[in-house]
């Protein structure tokens, strides 16, 4: 099984914003934001495209699965 490794926290703060912050812009409680970042969490492709959209980098700098 792969291992998964989000950078998302980095892109997050990097745009000034807090975990709620972006969880209200792409929908989602600030938990999941939370386990995402500790790589608790897949996102569903959706959630992945949506999350980078809003931190403005590409996807696969965000989320990788080595």
């Amino acid at each position: 099984m792969s291992d998964f490794v989000c950078h998302l926290k980095q892109y997050r703060l990097a745009k000034g914003l807090t975990q709620e912050q972006l969880a209200a812009q792409v929908g989602v409680r600030r938990e999941t934001i939370m386990r995402l970042e500790k790589a608790q969490y897949n996102p569903s492709l959706k959630l992945a495209v949506d999350i980078a959209r809003a931190v403005e980098a590409p996807i696969e700098d965000i989320f990788q699965f080595d």
